[in-house]
């Protein structure tokens, strides 16, 4: 068990390791303040910058809390940024400035911080974030990298744990002139989603039935000895099993091109859209490297995001899987797009539905066969 105290120690003498000097305005540069979505929804932007470098503004709040992660009433203390696992996607363009406030309530147990891949220097900004409860910082760096990036809570001593407690999200720096294909042409998308995968370790008694904790401290030593067996109990989309299925499935209409940015903070993980394709993937998720083209599947390496352009030709349900199919069947990694629309029988047509076998026609060659 990690106690409120114990934590509190260990990110006061982290703290001690690296002073940063005070955050100064000197940038004359204006501001956009945006409000943060929870995935798979991403919040307004511009594909295209209009203008010049701005100083994007954002918010993330850590919130301590149970969260249900089945349809059998399966509980975590988890651990999160704004409420939501995975956290909230922020999109900005290459030069921009990002700004982040992050905010640890008294409420909470946990001191945190924030580690930016998208970033350069001080531990990707967790060298310089770490908040105990009551606590409140501001980061500021420059976006300098196009592409699709993850970032997690990373306190020292207790990374991992914090990641699988759900405390990773992504932020995608756009082109300043939009995305290409490798012959530098336009694409856009009409609809863009974000898929966070997690892989989650929960301890069973000695019945083997889930456990249960009071507070994410009283969960760690046995959920540490779960996973260090590096055997997940769920693996799942967007915080839970079902969370993008059913009622919850990601919508398009035939025609529309749909941006699926997919992250993985851990493990890795291979995409994969039943009945559709990946018409551009950005598998290590790198604007500046040109996208491959028509994938069945793609790979994800652990602890990072990808993104892919799929334009939707058929409607219907697809489900989109971890295509490891025993962690997407058994374990949760499934979601659903559904798409509405006119179908397409060049494409695909049923010629002869399903029957009885008719019964064989015998010949005169049949049985000369049979003889010999």
């Amino acid at each position: 068990m990690i106690t409120r105290r114990t934590a509190l120690m260990g990110a006061a003498l982290a703290a001690m390791v690296i002073a940063a000097p005070a955050l100064a305005d000197d940038l004359k540069l204006p501001r956009e303040r945006v409000e943060l979505v929870a995935p798979p929804f991403v919040h307004p932007h511009d594909q295209i910058a209009k203008d010049g470098p701005k100083i994007m503004e954002f918010k993330l709040t850590v919130r301590e809390k149970e969260v249900v992660i089945d349809d059998n009433g399966t509980k975590m203390q988890a651990m999160t940024f704004n409420g939501s696992m995975p956290a909230p996607m922020m999109v900005v363009h290459e030069g921009d400035y990002v700004e982040l406030t992050l905010v640890n309530p008294e409420t909470n147990t946990m001191p945190h911080n924030i580690d930016f891949h998208a970033a350069t220097g001080g531990l990707g900004g967790g060298a310089l974030t770490h908040v105990n409860p009551g606590e409140q910082t501001v980061l500021r760096f420059k976006a300098t990298r196009p592409g699709v990036f993850v970032y997690h809570c990373a306190p020292e001593g207790m990374i991992p744990w914090h990641v699988v407690s759900g405390m990773h999200g992504t932020i995608m720096v756009l082109p300043r002139d939009g995305l290409k294909n490798a012959e530098g042409k336009p694409l856009h998308y009409d609809r863009i989603y974000y898929v966070g995968e997690n892989d989650l370790y929960i301890p069973k008694d000695e019945n083997g039935k889930y456990k249960t904790y009071d507070s994410p401290g009283e969960s760690f030593g046995d959920t540490i000895e779960v996973m260090r067996k590096l055997i997940p109990t769920h693996v799942v989309f967007n915080g839970r099993v079902g969370a993008l299925t059913g009622k919850n499935a990601m919508t398009a209409k035939v025609g529309e091109t749909v941006m699926i940015v997919h992250s993985e903070a851990n493990r890795d993980t291979r995409p994969h859209l039943i009945g559709g394709h990946g018409d551009y993937v950005w598998e290590t998720g790198k604007f500046n490297n040109p996208p491959a083209k028509d994938l069945e599947t793609w790979f994800v390496r652990g602890g990072s995001a990808g993104a892919a352009l799929y334009t939707f030709r058929q409607p219907g349900v697809y489900a989109y899987v971890n295509h490891n199919l025993i962690e997407a069947a058994e374990l949760g990694a499934t979601a659903h797009f559904k798409v509405d629309g006119e179908w397409n029988n060049d494409l695909m047509k049923q010629v002869v539905p399903p029957g009885p076998i008719p019964p064989a026609k015998s010949s005169a060659i049949d049985a000369t066969v049979l003889t010999r």
